[in-house]
């Protein structure tokens, strides 16, 4: 029923890439600590870097509680699952890393995301997974589901943020700059991206 692949391509990368929504999960060291898993979406939001390397933005929201834990441990799991066509279900288990808007890197990586209006969404960070383990299962208890269209809320609500009020937002959200844990999360304050002073 599964099986175990070395790299991510050919019909596998397809697999992923058709999905309109993967989700994370990661957890802290600490055995009491608060196990997270999140569902991914927005098209365009995900990228194939490499056979071994893929990565997703990461936007403005409640907590962060992924970038917490990969910042503490840099362990990960990616899902996918085929809702439509027949069942399956691909897992990424690697080490994760967030790549924040003043890092180096941050230009040259966004550039994989041409879909996708950075400005709309509060881009805050992009989530970049070597991949260690890469297997799929059978998902024959998966249901069928059908997709309808993308949500305009997160867009409708972040589209009016800028860098300065952003930074706000995040300053007064409880689990952004700390994770549920304590864990450090997201950097504050939120530095400007990249041609932006």
């Amino acid at each position: 029923m599964g099986k175990v692949y070395e790299r991510i391509d050919g019909r596998l990368r397809t697999f992923i890439e058709q999905q309109k929504i993967f989700f994370t999960a990661t957890a802290p060291l600490a055995g009491d600590g608060t196990v997270n898993l999140s569902p991914k979406g927005l098209a365009g939001s995900f990228a194939v870097l490499d056979e071994l390397t893929v990565a997703y933005l990461d936007f403005a929201g409640s907590n962060a509680e992924t970038i917490a834990h990969l910042r503490e441990n840099g362990r990960i799991t990616l899902m996918w699952c085929a809702f439509t066509g027949p069942p399956n279900i691909v897992r990424v288990h690697g080490r994760g890393e967030p790549v924040f808007r003043d890092d180096p890197r941050f230009a040259e990586l966004v550039r994989h995301f041409p879909e996708v209006d950075i400005d709309t969404h509060g881009l805050r960070a992009i989530i970049v997974v070597t991949a260690e383990l890469i297997r799929d299962t059978c998902g024959y208890a998966v249901p069928f589901m059908d997709y309808r269209e993308e949500r305009t809320l997160h867009g409708d609500r972040f589209r009016r943020e800028n860098d300065e009020t952003l930074d706000r937002y995040f300053q007064k959200k409880e689990h952004v700059a700390s994770s549920i844990d304590g864990l450090p999360g997201l950097p504050l304050p939120l530095p400007p991206r990249p041609g932006r002073s």
